[in-house]
């Protein structure tokens, strides 16, 4: 596969200072270990599967989301 000079030359550039950190590697560590925190344990306590635990089918389902966007 042939790429152009400037995409090698942009993917070296990232490639290079990626090896090189030292900081930045603790640093994405923790915006990774955030993202998780925010995304899996929050969602689970915070953002319960309402239309699941309150309608037993989907066309209950459907139905509901279709008089809540259409004003009941």
């Amino acid at each position: 596969m042939n790429l152009p000079r400037s995409v090698k030359a942009v993917y070296s550039l990232y490639a290079d200072g990626f090896r090189s950190m030292t900081v930045g590697r603790k640093l994405w560590a923790l915006i990774i270990i955030k993202l998780i925190i925010l995304f899996a344990i929050l969602k689970v306590f915070f953002f319960p599967d309402i239309l699941s635990i309150n309608y037993s089918n989907d066309a209950e389902r459907a139905d509901a989301v279709r008089n809540e966007l259409t004003g009941r």
